[in-house]
């Protein structure tokens, strides 16, 4: 795998990986009993980006490692799957 399929490899599965992790540990504004004036009541109190940034990068950090090492030891890889393109 080069340089720069390793690196787009690695954002598509952070990208991926962020929408499952954004949802964790949020409590909405009714949930905590402080509704603030003007604002949608199933608001997010503390959205804590900044933690949910770092858990995804470690995440998502985790699963390339396991996909870049089952195809260095394995032999694993795109090439592998099969396609319904080929003929014969």
């Amino acid at each position: 795998m080069t340089f720069f399929t390793g690196f787009a490899v690695y954002f598509l599965i952070w990208w991926l990986t962020l929408f499952a992790v954004l949802p964790f540990g949020v409590r909405s504004q009714v949930e905590e009993g402080e509704v603030e004036p003007g604002t949608d009541p199933g608001a997010p109190r503390q959205s804590r980006i900044g933690l949910k940034l770092a858990i995804n990068t470690v995440v998502s950090a985790a699963v390339f490692a396991l996909i870049w090492l089952a195809g260095e030891l394995f032999g694993i890889g795109l090439d592998s799957l099969p396609s319904p393109f080929e003929q014969g």
